[in-house]
């Protein structure tokens, strides 16, 4: 049995779309660990100012997006609260053979499942720098549940797997190294970014979030980049909500999670490899 919680306050306008992002980030670190959702329970924060119908907009939203996944609601808690929050507490099962631990292995090929950038966005969202169909795009990603990359790894022996949520693509990259006492070099270039995050980076819009990943992983990473651009660096620090999941797979096992990702409509870029440890749990190169 595998049990996870998470909530956050809204980071888009509509509220049926955030109850559908909040739910599929909750549900993520059961994928992430290899196991299926079965139950769920609503944990929901509220001010009295807030219309009726957009709690039940909320609701609606992750009940949707739980029922997606294959599990169900049954029940949960709600209090009154000056800031909107909504999220879920999970239960999901796994065969222990099958737990996917937050880790690599020396020689592995490191795989990720959606695009990063969701950070820069939302700030730059916020700021109505996005056009409509630039918002939408960003949403999409949020709101897809990472149950579709997990189903894509039938017959694939990972060796290790995790979500990229709030430490950005380089803070949830790090803790697999250090937890396999490995190096990690990761292909700045390769690495699949939302080409307007990269514009938006550029002109100096990214997340507070971004400079306190950057700051935690002072020691742990080193740039050996040298015809990267910044704003594309900038990017791998940055805080994701509901970001895809990254595998650490062995080359024979690639070409056949790479195909059922693509099945899948998932990313499957591979944007790094694990080996023995160096000077820093994270290399960067181009």
């Amino acid at each position: 049995m595998i049990n996870s919680i998470d909530f956050f306050p809204p980071i888009v306008d509509d509220p049926y779309m955030f109850g559908q992002i909040a739910a599929a980030n909750s549900l993520s670190d059961i994928f992430a660990m290899g196991g299926t959702p079965k139950l769920a329970m609503n944990l929901l924060c509220f001010p009295n100012c807030l219309p009726l119908a957009a709690v039940e907009a909320i609701l609606a939203g992750g009940n949707d997006k739980v029922n997606e996944a294959g599990a169900v609601i049954v029940g949960g808690h709600s209090i009154e609260d000056n800031e909107p929050k909504y999220g879920l507490s999970v239960t999901g099962f796994a065969k222990p053979a099958d737990i996917l631990a937050n880790t690599g292995k020396e020689g592995d090929l490191l795989v990720i499942t959606k695009k990063i950038g969701t950070g820069i966005l939302s700030t730059g969202d916020k700021a109505d720098l996005l056009t409509p169909e630039e918002s939408a795009a960003m949403i999409k990603t949020m709101a897809e549940l990472n149950k579709y990359a997990f189903d894509a790894t039938e017959g694939v022996k990972a060796n290790g797997c995790t979500d990229i949520t709030g430490f950005g693509l380089l803070g949830h990259a790090a803790e697999m190294a250090k937890t396999g006492n490995l190096t990690l070099s990761i292909f700045a270039s390769a690495v699949p970014v939302f080409d307007k995050a990269l514009e938006l980076a550029n002109m100096g819009i990214i997340p507070a979030g971004a400079y306190r990943n950057r700051s935690y992983l002072e020691d742990d990473v080193i740039n050996l980049a040298k015809n990267t651009a910044r704003n594309r660096i900038d990017c791998l620090y940055d805080p994701q909500t509901s970001g895809g999941l990254l595998f650490s797979v062995p080359e024979q096992h690639l070409e056949r999670l790479q195909y059922q990702l693509g099945e899948k409509g998932c990313e499957s870029a591979v944007i790094g490899y694990f080996k023995q440890k160096g000077s820093h749990y994270i290399e960067i190169n181009d």
